[in-house]
């Protein structure tokens, strides 16, 4: 069983976005997805644009955004961070966590792709949103085919 957790800032819209995409692309029983932020308040809902975004695509998003701890840091086989700095922060918080953090682009590690963060659409309009949903998708898809394989 792969355990993956994608974590961001408030964990109400890059990192819920990422783990309902996983959710809904995945074909194999053996991967599980949470998400958390590690600046994160239990209990918000995803933002309005992050669950419209995903509603466009087909893809639900029931989603309560929690804070990253140490349990969930215990249940993950991967940390996938949106952003070196929240890769970072985990391991500050977290410094046994460091061989299996990774930001998200590091992890899927594809030429052309880069190592780059992917852009926070916070307080942004749909279409910064859409945005962001593409580049979550391109790596996402990277994700699968590595899991899965």
């Amino acid at each position: 069983m792969t355990k993956v957790l994608f974590v961001c800032t408030g964990n109400t819209c890059r990192s819920p976005m990422a783990e309902a995409l996983l959710k809904h692309l995945k074909t194999s029983e053996q991967i599980e997805v949470k998400s958390a932020g590690v600046f994160a308040m239990d209990g918000n809902n995803a933002s309005p644009n992050a669950i419209e975004a995903l509603r466009e695509k087909g893809i639900a998003c029931e989603h309560q955004s929690s804070s990253l701890s140490p349990e969930l840091v215990e249940w993950a086989t991967i940390i996938l961070t949106m952003t070196n700095s929240h890769k970072q922060s985990v391991i500050d918080y977290y410094p046994d966590a460091g061989r299996k953090t990774f930001t998200l682009a590091e992890y899927v590690g594809e030429k052309g792709m880069g190592n780059k963060d992917i852009t926070d659409p916070f307080g942004g309009s749909l279409s910064t949103y859409k945005r962001t949903l593409e580049d979550l998708e391109k790596y996402i898809s990277k994700l699968i085919e590595q899991l899965e394989s």
